[in-house]
């Protein structure tokens, strides 16, 4: 030890000795700056730059002694700051000379990672459940032998006296399953069904205190309440205290857990929670999720952080209910696989059958459970198939019928280890007519009054809620009792990609309908844009005591979206398996919403822009600032809008929705190439013009897109300026189009265009981190070289078809059912490629028949250089039964393992599997996928919900757009046909490993890099410009806003800063929820010049130090959709958080 510290400080001292003295060196000047005759114009180097290159040499230099200079770095960490604080101001821009002008920041690139941060992700893991998921599919054989009257399961049996020393406890728990659109839209379902089950609910509960209700859709329950009269209303809200109806998750929707993001299940969580707190006082306690096409263990995390204890699933593959009904491991506490201790287990019960219907729900046996279904009693609407229809109960049949019904719930609770059982009593839109409460209600009074008037049959049956279940099964296991050793086992894992027959994987939902799952995460961007500015917008109106700010009318609009939003996260929205109809009901409800966002988005930061606050002025009419997209219909896609320049600057604004401080590449657009930009401090800022396109091949002279790199404070606005210079000395870019048969025009007034010939040789585009190959006849990827190893890495991509099977049964909607491997996307003709090379960015487009596939490496140093953005517009309109795939393939040894992120929340493993039909080894990805060997990481982000796959070793895939001409049978009705032209973005991300071994590739957890997740922060919250009206008279702005002291430590993201409603009143209050996620990370990474401008911190934040322009008054903790306050709950001075964590706080700012 004693040595290795001697050691430190002399590598320290060698180390300062040769800085000082390059120092001295450069100090004297001997350098002179080339003149490069380029037309780049030249920017004499900043000492310090030259010095930082120098630095950055010998840092690779030293690269071997990484032990070393971790150590140093520490201590240089200060005087790095020093620095840092003085580049600040001297404008952190500059350029390099030579063959590529590498943009960069000159601020130090060491991010300072504390060593104790790295310890979480090699701990994770290494805890064991009793059932880990990845297991359980490794030892199931897949099969699917006939179980008998139970298809899917097996015979059950019981011994007659098994109950004699403690009697069965049965609760049939009556329930309604309304989906917020579907075959209907939302306010057709509620105008036809639901407003009629909730109206009976109110008078039928109320005939008999024995009957209950449960019910979990707040968006339906919200729009009933509010039409309904006080007296009404008072009833509810006795019939809630007396047990007899109960709210369940309380969200304001039942939310699909494959495509939706976590911001946005939080968002519609907090939005149902808060709204039954003000409006009934009811904080819900248990989770019900009956339909969702497979199951997240975010969800379990979610809830949990709520302050739920129990939940209940359902729709799990049927292999793995049987299994899991063998070992009478249906009821388990689900702990999160990062889990150290057993802080995240929350109890799940999982339903054993088929359907949550009344057939599947009473017992193994459907054809006598149905029975039991008096809705289908002869003469009404619907039967049983399975032709023995149910009888009235009258004295008569009573005991014949009791005993079989009896015989049923004994069966099913053989399943499980108690004698405490749930029988769902429901099913979709049930209980509508008075009669039909009236059919199952009276029916099953008699039957549990037979059969409690029985004591030799040793049951108590009754009508029950969720809380009676779980109140019973938690008292008659012990729980709560502090006793370790409890009944139930401890499962990890998730419950994708589900099955619920044969080989019918419902692996198309994680694809289907991707225009709109695109729209999503745009609208999710938006509102957490809008949300974090409003609510410091709010605050500083206040301060500067201003009437005029349209708070209220913009709470109206934020509240609308989050409710939007959250609507669309219903498991038969962001899914794509609604009707087409009710798609567009959806999508129109979505489109609104990003129109009144940037309202809100741009009153919010004309306020906070303004350097005489009492200047503000709003107008409705004109307002100050507009964004520079516009979207002209809610199923097409957004284009740009032409700023008009003159001589005199236009304000360009740049918003930085990120908690970081960043440098992002801006592009917009112009209607002339002689232009001028300044930054905020009044410095031209080097610009690359490109060509804006009309097709593969036409220059438009209309508008031009200008490029730049943004420095942004995290959260915050830069002011820039635009304006007509004729003295231009704007770079363009120049273009190789390789064409079939190439037309000598005349060349372009402006740039500088060659045509060629496709040619075997390839298109090369290189920035400072790798280098890149492209085909000259396809101009897609052929391999990279990553600069700082000097490897070349295999990396092909290829787009692909999969058909559907020629069986009746085909894919559809929600299931994927294909002729097999996807057959190679073939192309006649090659595809015109359009090069373009610049000085900020170089891009391969390609126009394919179905796909216009863009390939752009950013020629700046830090975050955006290091990964490849990827876009593809998508246009299977003219297809029948067919998906397209977009493939990577690399020399990865990855062996057949694969990494899906879920929900954007946590990393799951994967594991292909040859024994599993092709279908069921797709699974879904929200914003990241990723495969790795013991060298390299090759990670896939994505800024939508798709289907991804790595079928063969190496290999990533991700299915983009399918259009299927029929229906797969699952109640949908309808194919998918209404297919848009689709945009889909990603960032490809190669990454050296280091100090990793094989055996720690069977861990059930793994994590991004830093460097990943603030990759994908970037791709999912671009930066947001907005010009200032020529027109408006410009007043006085400051030139950057700045909300936050610095950037947040690199692994504490702010979800969200979301201003609370009033407590009475559709009123914005003083107080918003400032949601916190602490990111668990990898370090094994080269973390060195990452170019990440941040630090971490242990999870701790003192709270004095988070705002700069603001004064946080106070900051309590709270669960996390502010239902619950923790008992010590008060006002606190550091934020303290562990990995992976998500914590809510009330915070008010002044």
């Amino acid at each position: 030890m004693k040595l290795s510290r001697q050691f430190t400080v002399f590598g320290s001292a060698v180390f300062c000795v040769v800085i000082f003295s390059l120092y001295l060196m450069l100090d004297r000047g001997h350098f002179d700056h080339p003149k490069s005759p380029r037309r780049e114009g030249t920017f004499p180097k900043g000492q310090l730059s030259i010095l930082q290159e120098k630095i950055d040499h010998l840092e690779r230099l030293l690269a071997e002694n990484n032990e070393i200079i971790s150590n140093i770095r520490d201590s240089v960490i200060n005087l790095s700051e020093s620095v840092k604080d003085g580049q600040k101001n001297s404008e952190a821009i500059n350029f390099s000379q030579g063959s590529l002008s590498e943009l960069f920041p000159s601020a130090s690139v060491l991010p300072a990672v504390d060593s104790e941060d790295c310890l979480f992700a090699l701990k994770s893991g290494s805890r064991s459940s009793d059932v880990q998921m990845l297991d359980v599919y490794d030892i199931l054989p897949f099969d699917n032998p006939d179980g008998g009257v139970w298809k899917q399961g097996f015979d059950i049996t019981y011994n007659e006296n098994e109950w004699d020393s403690e009697p069965l406890k049965v609760f049939v728990v009556p329930h309604s399953h309304n989906d917020p659109g579907w075959l209907k839209t939302f306010d057709d379902y509620f105008r036809d069904q639901t407003q009629h089950i909730l109206n009976n609910m109110v008078i039928k509960l109320q005939e008999d205190n024995r009957r209950k209700f449960i019910w979990s859709e707040i968006s339906y329950f919200s729009k009933w309440w509010d039409g309904i009269d006080s007296q009404k209303r008072d009833a509810v809200k006795r019939l809630i205290k007396d047990g007899q109806f109960e709210i369940v998750t309380g969200g304001w929707v039942m939310t699909d857990e494959a495509s939706s993001h976590y911001f946005a299940i939080i968002d519609q969580l907090i939005e149902g929670h808060q709204w039954l707190e003000k409006n009934l006082g009811v904080k819900p306690k248990f989770g019900w999720a009956v339909d969702p096409f497979g199951h997240s263990p975010t969800m379990a995390y979610l809830l949990k952080r709520t302050g739920f204890s129990n939940m209940l699933i359902q729709r799990v593959h049927y292999s793995v209910k049987k299994h899991f009904a063998a070992q009478k491991t249906l009821e388990f506490f689900w702990r999160q696989n990062w889990d150290l201790g057993s802080s995240t287990d929350i109890l799940c019960h999982m339903m054993p059958f088929y359907s949550y219907d009344i057939p599947h729900t009473c017992g193994p046996d459907p054809k006598i459970c149905c029975q039991f279904d008096f809705k289908r009693l002869p003469g009404g609407r619907v039967s049983c198939p399975w032709r023995v229809p149910p009888e009235a109960i009258h004295a008569g049949n009573v005991q014949h019928r009791a005993w079989l019904i009896l015989d049923q719930y004994r069966k099913k609770s053989k399943l499980f280890r108690t004698k405490v059982l749930l029988a769902p009593l429901g099913d979709d839109f049930r209980y509508t007519e008075s009669s039909e409460w009236d059919q199952q209600y009276q029916n099953y009074q008699k039957l549990f009054d037979y059969m409690n008037s029985r004591p030799e049959w040793h049951v108590k049956a009754q009508f029950g809620t969720l809380s009676d279940y779980f109140e019973a099964l938690r008292k008659e296991s012990n729980l709560g009792e502090k006793s370790s050793n409890s009944l139930f086992p401890v499962l990890s894992g998730d419950f994708f990609t589900y099955a619920d027959r044969d080989h019918h994987y419902w692996s198309g939902y994680f694809t289907s309908r991707p225009f709109y799952k695109h729209l999503d995460r745009v609208l999710e961007s938006y509102i957490r844009a809008a949300e974090i500015l409003y609510s410091l917008a709010l605050v500083q109106s206040s301060k500067s005591e201003m009437s005029v700010f349209p708070s209220v009318d913009n709470y109206k609009l934020l509240t609308e979206a989050r409710r939007n939003l959250g609507l669309f996260q219903h498991h038969d929205a962001i899914t794509g398996t609604a009707k087409d109809w009710v798609v567009v009901d959806y999508g129109t409800r979505l489109f609104h919403s990003i129109m009144n966002l940037k309202k809100v988005i741009i009153d919010s930061a004309h306020l906070l822009i303004l350097k005489d606050k009492s200047a503000y002025s709003y107008d409705t009419a004109t307002p100050f600032l507009k964004m520079d997209d516009v979207q002209a219909s809610q199923d097409s896609l957004p284009h740009k809008t032409v700023i008009k320049l003159t001589l005199q600057p236009r304000y360009l604004l740049i918003y930085n929705p990120t908690e970081q401080e960043r440098f992002s590449v801006v592009s917009v657009h112009v209607n002339s190439p002689r232009v001028k930009l300044l930054s905020p401090l009044g410095k031209p800022v080097p610009v690359q013009i490109s060509a804006v396109w009309d097709g593969a091949t036409t220059v438009s002279h209309e508008a031009y897109q200008i490029s730049f790199v943004a420095h942004l404070p995290p959260l915050g606005i830069g002011v820039y300026q635009l304006l007509k210079d004729e003295s231009s000395e704007a770079v363009l870019a120049d273009y190789n189009i390789y064409v079939r048969n190439s037309r000598q025009e005349k060349p372009d007034t402006v740039f500088k265009i060659k045509e060629m010939q496709h040619s075997v040789d390839n298109i090369i585009l290189e920035n400072a981190y790798m280098k890149l190959w492209f085909s000259g006849m396809s101009g897609l990827l052929e391999k990279i070289n990553t600069k700082k190893d000097g490897k070349n890495h295999q990396m092909k991509v290829e787009f692909a078809w999969y058909g559907t099977t020629s069986n009746r049964d085909k894919s559809g909607a929600y299931l994927f059912i294909p002729d097999g491997d996807a057959k190679p996307y073939i192309f006649t003709d090659p595809p015109t490629i359009r090069v373009a090379h610049g000085k900020i960015f170089s891009e391969v487009v390609c126009f394919f028949h179905h796909v216009t596939h863009t390939m752009r490496l950013y020629k700046v140093q830090g975050l955006e250089g290091q990964s490849l953005e990827v876009s593809n517009i998508v246009d299977i309109r003219g297809e029948y039964n067919r998906e397209l795939a977009m493939r990577i393939s690399s020399d990865i040894n990855s062996q057949n393992r694969f990494y899906t992120d879920l929900n954007g929340y946590q990393i799951q493993p994967r594991l292909t599997m040859n024994k599993l039909p092709l279908q069921a080894n797709i699974y879904p990805m929200t914003t990241m996928t990723y495969i790795q060997d013991v060298g390299v990481r090759l990670t896939l982000h994505s800024a939508q919900s798709l289907g991804v796959a790595s079928l063969k070793n190496g290999q990533v895939e991700v299915i983009m757009d399918r259009r299927l001409m029929q229906d797969d049978n699952r109640g949908l009705g309808q194919g998918v046909q209404d297919n848009k032209i689709t945009a889909n973005v990603f960032r490809l991300l190669l990454e050296r490993r280091h100090g990793t071994d094989l055996n720690e590739e069977k861990t059930p957890v793994s994590f991004p890099s830093l460097l990943s997740h603030m990759t994908s922060l970037f791709l999912n919250h671009p930066v947001i410009p907005m010009t200032a009206n020529a027109d408006s008279g410009v007043p006085e702005l400051i030139n950057t806003f700045s909300p936050l002291m610095s950037s947040m430590p690199c692994d504490m993201h702010i979800v969200n800063l979301r201003t609370i409603q009033a407590k009475v009143d559709t009123k914005p209050s003083d107080e918003a929820a400032l949601i916190l996620h602490r990111k668990g990370f990898d370090c094994r990474f080269s973390n060195r010049d990452m170019g990440l401008l941040c630090s971490t911190t242990q999870g701790k934040i003192k709270v004095h130090k988070l705002f700069s322009k603001f004064r946080v008054e106070s900051l309590t903790p709270t669960s996390l959709s502010l239902m619950h306050s923790p008992p010590d709950a008060r006002n606190i001075s550091e934020i303290n958080m562990s990995s992976m964590e998500i914590n809510t706080f009330r915070i008010r700012l002044r």
